[in-house]
């Protein structure tokens, strides 16, 4: 039997950590035994404030009974099947579930097993479609800068973060970039002029292109790997009017944003927005198992049904699409969201939040607090006044974040932004303990250095 330390060895010698340079990794290892609650526990036997709910996915806790139960009773009747040709039961139940608890208008559910695919799935469903309808000029893509979408090869070619993405680009197809309303260092820090100078951008580049454009693919409402930027009101409604008015698809990346993280059920129920196409995955298991989701409205599904010879075939499919257990976990999740009425608690949560957080713009090095349900960033800045970054290479978010695990809280930076994404369940006593330990930290680190 492995002695509990010895696994922390045995992680370096054996795995390579995705979006982590394991020389810090080796430095600073950390290998998780269990988990209860909001709670991990290490091999070392400390625990922790799963402070970004395990890269943003965790719902209602670890070890949540009712899922458990879900996938145990599954197990007792098949884990998997295909569903290449032949459906199966709970992929029918949650398809069903999904479409009910998603604007009207969304009809089909193409399943696949995480975000990056649901993606890569809904740009292949865009390009295809103006195929089969017989319109082959629209090819091309829009995407937002800063925006980020997941990491396979179609993913990031409707990415913008340059520290992921450029070191791929010969291997990235060509999509176009419309500016996002970033407010925070725009000049005129006035969300409305922010946001109608990016809507007129995004017209020019539409009145210009639309005839080689097929969508324009956007996140709900925030970007979150890009640095937790919150976009000003009506900027998404005003996307998808210029959608309509030029002939394009409607792309909604809902992955992050989706199952009450913003404090909607989908981000999209802020402005009404009604996408041709939206992606989920994340948080549709509570945090549990890998399946994801891509759905259409049926004017785009009918576009692929037809006789075989016509060509018109949906040519996507991955091994464990439609997985059981993983939908069993996924009817679980939306069931407790139900009956406990999680989104009611999590509106006040989110009330709460933003009240504890104000006190962080009091902070010498803190440039700036966003948040949008319980989404949340805060940037920290070498000069608060004129919004000044601190030298990349001084790493000051990782090293915040190493001084909040060190205080019994985990989460992971971007860039200098510390992400704050609780799990959904926890309680008000618990967002307290979080978000002290956070600005301890942050003075800590920041204030140590001037």
């Amino acid at each position: 039997m492995v002695a509990m330390n010895e696994w922390i060895e045995k992680s370096k010698t054996y795995l390579w950590l995705p979006f982590t340079q394991m020389k810090d990794y080796e430095q600073h290892p950390l290998v998780i035994e269990s988990g209860e609650g909001i709670f991990l526990t290490d091999v070392n036997g400390k625990t922790y404030y799963d402070g970004y709910s395990s890269l943003w996915l965790n719902v209602h806790g670890h070890r949540k009974k009712e899922i458990d139960d879900a996938i145990r009773a599954q197990l007792e009747r098949i884990a998997h099947s295909t569903l290449l040709g032949a459906a199966n039961i709970p992929a029918i139940a949650l398809a069903e579930k999904l479409i009910e608890w998603t604007p009207s208008h969304l009809t089909r559910v193409f399943y696949s097993d995480s975000g990056a695919e649901a993606v890569e799935i809904a740009l292949k469903i865009a390009f295809q479609y103006w195929r089969n309808i017989g319109e082959h000029k629209k090819q091309k893509f829009v995407t937002l800068t800063n925006g980020y979408h997941g990491d396979t090869v179609g993913a990031i070619s409707v990415g913008a973060i340059d520290l992921f993405h450029t070191v791929y680009e010969p291997l990235m197809f060509t999509s176009y970039k419309a500016p996002f309303p970033l407010v925070y260092r725009h000049p005129s820090n006035d969300p409305n002029v922010v946001r109608d100078e990016a809507l007129h951008a995004l017209e020019t580049l539409l009145a210009e292109r639309h005839e080689e454009i097929a969508a324009i693919i956007v996140e709900g409402m925030i970007q979150g790997a890009g640095g937790m930027h919150v976009m000003p009101a009506g900027y998404l409604k005003g996307v998808e009017q210029l959608c309509r008015r030029y002939h394009i698809l409607f792309i909604v990346d809902e992955v992050a944003t989706g199952f009450g993280r913003t404090g909607k059920r989908f981000a999209i129920e802020h402005e009404d927005v009604k996408p041709d196409i939206m992606t989920v995955a994340k948080g549709i298991t509570g945090g549990y198992l890998p399946i994801a989701a891509t759905l259409t409205t049926e004017t785009i599904y009918e576009a692929f049904y037809g006789d075989y010879t016509e060509f018109k075939t949906f040519f996507h499919g991955h091994s464990y699409t439609g997985n059981q257990l993983g939908c069993a976990a996924a009817l679980a999740n939306i069931q407790i969201f139900e009956r406990e009425r999680l989104i009611e608690q999590i509106e006040q949560k989110a009330t709460f939040v933003a009240e504890q957080l104000a006190s962080f713009n009091e902070l010498n090095h803190v440039g700036d607090v966003r948040q949008l349900g319980l989404m949340c960033g805060i940037e920290l800045v070498r000069d608060r006044h004129t919004h000044e970054p601190y030298p990349w290479t001084e790493r000051m978010g990782y090293k915040t974040t190493l001084k909040m695990r060190e205080k019994g809280m985990l989460t992971r930076p971007l860039g200098d932004v510390i992400v704050f994404m609780p799990p959904l369940a926890s309680t008000f006593e618990q967002l307290e303990a979080m978000i002290a330990i956070m600005k301890e930290a942050i003075i800590e680190t920041t204030e140590k250095r001037g």
